[in-house]
């Protein structure tokens, strides 16, 4: 059998071997690299079969890289990708199986309320719709917008008044009126006295400790504040009790702060605040209750600066006493009030500010 005439790269120019040198050393591409050696050991007139060797490839790859270089020059180191394994999943199919995943499974007549990616692919291999792996159903439902998450609850608002009540807060917020001045209260508690959950910095694997504990003897208190948006700062009393009383005396408290303003309080439904001392006597006193739509506690501006309090000032403790627990919040709200500043643009790019928002109605 005739040996095979050498074949050998066409005469390379001093530019092009600094080119090739430098895309042997750089090149991310292993192909491209591969290729480039290829090119140079040819044009040092090495026969195809020493380059086989040296490069581990066979003589019919080495002499196709040559051909290809002469023919089209450095356009040939280049590789060409090729399109892959064609998918096993199809458009449709991807479509019909996020559409299962969000369904829940005692619907299609599975034992369970929930799928886990095991599961479902058992229903779609069961039935016949994909036979594929859990990573590839993972990615599939990450592409389809189909994440896990928690399930919340909401409340229903069932009040027929709702857009009024609700118009008429954000535009207290918005515009504050010149006479007066617009105050949000709300009563934060009970505050026992047990080990509270918090976060903090520790060293790693050392979390700080607290003590577990189910009798609690003392009895509760509760916070009554006051959000003063004009400046920021909250006014409060902790008292044992939260009845139209204790209302009544926040109330009065406020009065007395401002007593050249009218008082627009916005308050929620809570009883103690529709009594009719309450009602008598800020009618009297250029006091306007504001009062919230039912179960919308969260257009509440004080809500946000009571879970600031909530996170800040209790998160991670364990007071023994009332006393101690008082003399932490009252340090907390010391320090808020003297980095506090006017309360402006409540939910500015919220959904609440489209023209057509309605809540969830039961």
């Amino acid at each position: 059998m005739a040996r095979k005439p050498e074949v050998f790269v066409r005469a390379v120019s001093p530019e092009e071997g600094r080119r090739l040198q430098k895309i042997t050393k750089t090149s991310k591409q292993p192909v491209r690299m591969r290729r480039a050696i290829v090119v140079m050991a040819s044009a040092q007139r090495q026969p195809v079969p020493a380059i086989a060797r040296l490069m581990q490839v066979s003589e019919a790859y080495v002499r196709q890289v040559i051909h290809d270089f002469n023919e089209r020059g450095f356009e040939a180191l280049d590789p060409k990708w090729s399109g892959g394994r064609p998918k096993k999943v199809d458009r449709a199919t991807r479509e019909r199986i996020a559409c299962i995943a969000r369904c829940c499974p005692r619907d299609l007549g599975w034992p369970f309320s929930t799928w886990s990616l095991s599961k479902l692919r058992e229903a779609l291999q069961n039935n016949a719709i994909a036979d594929i792996s859990r990573e590839t159903l993972r990615q599939i439902l990450k592409a389809e917008g189909v994440s896990w998450q928690a399930v919340k609850t909401w409340k229903a608002g069932n009040d027929p008044d709702f857009t009024a009540k609700m118009n008429r807060i954000l535009d207290l917020y918005d515009h504050p009126p010149a006479d007066g001045r617009v105050i949000c209260v709300d009563e934060f508690g009970p505050l026992n006295l047990q080990p509270r959950a918090g976060r903090g910095w520790f060293p790693q694997h050392r979390p700080k400790r607290l003590r577990a504990t189910y009798h609690r003897t003392q009895g509760v208190r509760h916070l009554l504040g006051a959000l003063d948006l004009a400046t920021g700062k909250i006014h409060y009393r902790i008292r044992d009790r939260k009845r139209g009383t204790e209302f009544l005396a926040l109330l009065k408290s406020l009065r007395a702060r401002w007593p050249g303003e009218k008082l627009y309080v916005i308050a929620d439904n809570f009883s103690p605040h529709k009594r009719a001392e309450v009602r008598d006597w800020t009618a009297s006193h250029a006091v306007e209750l504001v009062f919230l739509p039912t179960y919308s506690s969260w257009l509440n501006w004080i809500e946000s600066e009571f879970a600031a309090l909530r996170y800040f000032a209790l998160g991670g403790t364990d007071h023994r006493s009332h006393g101690e627990q008082d003399a932490a919040i009252a340090a907390y709200i010391r320090w808020h009030n003297q980095h506090a500043t006017p309360k402006r643009d409540f939910a500015v790019n919220s959904k609440i500010r489209l023209p057509d928002y309605l809540p969830k109605v039961a």
